[in-house]
């Protein structure tokens, strides 16, 4: 059962030096175990703020943030393209240190999801000394094989929505790398055709999950074009986490943080392989693998929340 919902206590914008403006709240207990949660996109913002449930509000200190240009920050990426080279994975852990610093806070447990997965390991692997656990839902580390495979391996089961996909493209052209060149094209309905088509295809993907609905995965036109658009733009450029700097081949290096990694036997859209992996190379973690779920699920979500309560209460 998830914890009753809360509002923030505090909540503001952090301006960083290139211009951007980041949206963050916390809520919970003001004494309590600072925990960071990491959205999923990359783009995807806070939504409804229903994460707050996830953590117990009497022992955690909950902070929420909105990376760059999506969500209440500002200004958004599909509004300004300028500003895409502000946008790699060295300007959103840099976010993240500014923010706890901003907010006073020493060390603190990430639980990212899907793509905030990523980002919460990415940012462990520069900063070790200022987490205390992770605990990833929906586990994603950003390399190539796991982009390639979400863009055009899983083809073969979704022919017509990759078909609708591709048909924008050159002959012979990656998929993302195609993408990424549309979305940030000078005409504006180029870029909203492709970000229809994206959202389109991710709905595909993702319907194979026991919480899929029908419809557009994002309610308007504008969330769905800034998305696609960051999406595109990280994916395209391998989540700037080159081979010698990837997360799987720095794994090792966890070693001394406590892990714990859910993730669905039915998400197709990211094997388990990926969290599998990464489990076999970090000394410490634990992989729960749910047989029901797909990208997250009632049951992964809540084996999320049993970890995070646990490492609140002080187990190991």
């Amino acid at each position: 059962m998830q914890h009753p919902p809360i509002e923030p206590f505090a909540s503001g914008h952090l301006e960083r030096p290139d211009g951007a403006r980041l949206y963050w709240e916390t809520s919970g207990n003001p004494q309590g175990r600072p925990a960071l949660y990491l959205h999923g996109g990359p783009g995807g913002g806070l939504g409804k703020r229903g994460y707050r449930r996830r953590f117990d509000p009497e022992r955690h200190l909950i902070i929420g943030i909105d990376q760059r240009g999506c969500g209440l920050s500002t200004p958004w990426a599909s509004d300004d393209l300028s500003t895409l080279r502000f946008q790699t994975m060295t300007h959103l852990i840099d976010d993240l240190e500014a923010v706890r610093a901003f907010l006073g806070v020493e060390r603190w447990l990430l639980h990212g999801v899907s793509w905030g997965s990523t980002l919460a390991l990415a940012y462990a692997l520069e900063h070790p000394d200022r987490v205390s656990e992770i605990v990833n839902l929906a586990v994603t580390t950003g390399r190539r094989w796991e982009i390639d495979w979400i863009t055009d391996g899983i083809a073969p089961v979704f022919p017509e929505a990759h078909e609708a996909l591709r048909e924008p493209l050159e002959p012979g052209e990656r998929t993302i790398e195609g993408y990424a060149r549309l979305l940030t094209d000078p005409r504006g309905e180029v870029r909203r055709d492709a970000a229809e088509r994206w959202d389109a295809w991710e709905v595909a993907h993702m319907s194979l999950g026991p919480l899929a609905t029908p419809g557009p995965l994002h309610d308007d036109a504008r969330h769905r074009l800034n998305f696609a658009t960051l999406t595109s733009h990280y994916w395209a450029n391998d989540c700037f986490l080159p081979g010698d700097r990837s997360v799987l081949s720095r794994a090792h290096e966890l070693a001394g943080i406590p892990g714990v990694l859910v993730h669905g036997r039915r998400d197709i859209s990211g094997p388990v392989e990926t969290p599998w992996r990464l489990h076999r190379a970090w000394p410490g973690s634990r992989l729960e693998i749910v047989e029901e779920d797909g990208h997250g699920g009632p049951r992964s979500a809540g084996l999320t929340q049993e970890a995070m309560d646990a490492f609140a209460r002080g187990d190991r």
